[in-house]
């Protein structure tokens, strides 16, 4: 398992934008399927987006679609997280983390969150007027 480092959390107003980055050191993050989640207190996490390794295949749950992009820069080995047009709901804390498995498995719901390792810390999204 890859340890992640997830930041860009912060307190924005409903319909701000928010960037959120995931990094590591001493791995290449680009040999890694990335996958966002995010968790409010009392419920489980949830699947936001994921990235695929190599050819870099997106994938996005319903709730991010439109809204949120994901994509990976290479050269500085972090993964983002663009939010845009943020609503009440979507406060949460935000983690990044390597599936178990690749995105579209994912995406097609295939995979036990109980098979995930190495959660981050997480970085705190704030949604407040």
């Amino acid at each position: 398992q890859v340890p992640l480092v997830e930041s860009g959390g912060d307190l924005v107003q409903p319909g701000g934008s928010l960037r959120l980055s995931c990094t590591t050191s001493g791995f290449t993050l680009d040999d890694y399927a990335i996958a966002w989640f995010r968790q409010v207190p009392g419920k489980e996490r949830d699947w936001v987006s994921c990235i695929s390794s190599g050819d870099g295949s997106i994938y996005y749950a319903d709730s991010a679609k439109g809204r949120f992009t994901i994509s990976k820069d290479n050269a500085k080995n972090t993964v983002y997280l663009q939010m845009e047009s943020l609503k009440p709901e979507d406060p949460a804390v935000y983690y990044c983390v390597t599936p178990p498995g690749p995105c579209f498995a994912l995406n097609e719901g295939s995979m036990d969150l109980a098979d995930f390792r190495s959660w981050g810390q997480g970085t705190q999204v704030t949604v407040s007027s």
